[in-house]
């Protein structure tokens, strides 16, 4: 593959490949990182650590994204009907290899969510007095969606609040304890790592506690996905939503549904879907006309991501969270809420000030962080303790500003004790 000079404007087709040109060794990370930076336009004159909502699409990226718009827009029907299916299957299945599964259990979708109601709303093993279990971190769309099956299914909903602060063993114990408490749960939902704190829990333990009681397993990692080191077959789960345009960095729209095929039959079919015959994850979701130019930008997002790689890129968020982390933990009045153990946390953690738990108040400390010190984060309510404030730092981030949000946060903090 070409390589073009880091700082040049790209105006051409296909991925941009940049590690080849850039220094591999350990002892040059700082170089390395620097052009990696160089590959985004952050806003400027802010401190961008709110990059939870949506990545960043890296220059390269765009720039296919751009040229895949303006092919869809200029061949329309000519194209999706003579060749776009392949390619659209291609783009599929350069997923489904990152994800480290077959092409067919996979399904492209707008988002998670859409691929996670999918799901829960799908699950037909359900019937009138089992039980669904969901947790406190959990994403609200996927929370209102297990409530839903109340009146659906018939079933009981239980709700536990997860540990704060949390240990890998007392994450399992309090899930071993709620399936244990009611021996008709058939169905989890697990969030591998919450967007509101940043906790990863042991998706792969906790699963085969539950596939030892027969309960089916939903696992949520729109925010794990190319935050964490880790693929599909990893968490050994029949059922899990990925984001693509969140850490990945693809365009907005573009998002997986996974089904093991052993699990097919556990998911209904699509009522749209019915005619087609098919029997794999696509049927199991109809998402009509999508943005075509963003699927078809997948391959690209991918190449950039592996030329970083999985471990390497896991490695430096993790290390910019640490950063300022490291800086305010034990600092009287800051209450940082994920664990040191890196195998509870990735680039996300969220912190309070000591005593504020209500949302008024985390969004006012948002708003300080934004207005007296350029530091863009965001207010996260739904924690069983409190609401927070959830910092995000993504690959464009530097040291230097890790250290600005600590400076700040010491400085905020002697206001509150």
């Amino acid at each position: 593959m070409k390589v073009f000079d880091r700082r040049q404007v790209i105006a051409g087709a296909g991925a941009l490949s940049i590690a080849a040109a850039l220094p591999a060794a350990k002892t040059t990370d700082a170089v390395f990182w620097c052009d990696i930076a160089a590959q985004y336009d952050p806003p400027r004159d802010v401190i961008q650590l709110e990059n939870g909502n949506w990545g960043m699409m890296a220059r390269p990226v765009a720039a296919e994204y751009a040229r895949q718009v303006a092919r869809v827009n200029r061949d329309t029907s000519f194209y999706a009907r003579r060749g776009m299916g392949a390619d659209l299957v291609a783009a599929r299945n350069a997923l489904a290899e990152a994800l480290g599964v077959p092409g067919e259990e996979i399904a492209i979708t707008r988002n998670a969510t859409e691929a996670l109601q999918a799901l829960i709303l799908g699950y037909n093993r359900l019937k009138p007095g089992d039980s669904v279990l969901y947790a406190d971190l959990d994403y609200d769309s996927m929370q209102a969606c297990m409530e839903s099956l109340r009146e659906r299914r018939g079933v009981k909903v239980r709700r536990i609040a997860l540990p704060e602060p949390a240990t890998n063993a007392s994450l399992l114990d309090a899930y071993r304890a709620a399936f244990d408490a009611d021996p008709r749960i058939r169905l989890v939902l697990l969030t591998h790592l919450s967007h509101r704190t940043g906790l990863v829990v042991p998706v792969r333990e906790i699963a085969a506690l539950a596939r030892a009681r027969g309960i089916d397993t939903i696992v949520d990692a729109a925010h794990s996905w190319y935050q964490l080191d880790f693929a599909l077959p990893d968490l050994d789960c029949d059922f899990v939503a990925v984001n693509g345009h969140k850490w990945l960095g693809a365009p907005l729209g573009v998002a997986a549904m996974y089904i093991r095929h052993a699990a097919l039959k556990l998911i209904d079919r699509h009522p749209a879907n019915e005619a087609d015959g098919k029997n794999d994850t696509q049927a199991r979701i109809h998402t009509g006309t999508v943005d075509f130019a963003a699927q078809l930008t997948l391959p690209a997002a991918l190449d950039f991501q592996q030329q970083i790689g999985r471990a390497r890129r896991a490695e430096r968020l993790r290390a910019l969270r640490d950063r300022w982390v490291r800086q305010v933990r034990g600092v009287a009045g800051i209450d940082v809420l994920t664990p040191d153990d890196p195998t509870l946390h990735g680039g996300i953690t969220s912190f309070r000030l000591r005593g504020i738990t209500d949302d008024a108040g985390n969004i006012a400390i948002a708003r300080t962080l934004l207005e007296r010190h350029g530091i863009f984060t965001v207010h996260r309510s739904g924690v069983a303790k409190g609401a927070c404030v959830r910092v995000s730092p993504a690959l464009f981030n530097n040291e230097a500003q890790m250290d600005s949000l600590a400076s700040a946060l010491r400085s905020m903090a002697t206001k509150v004790r």
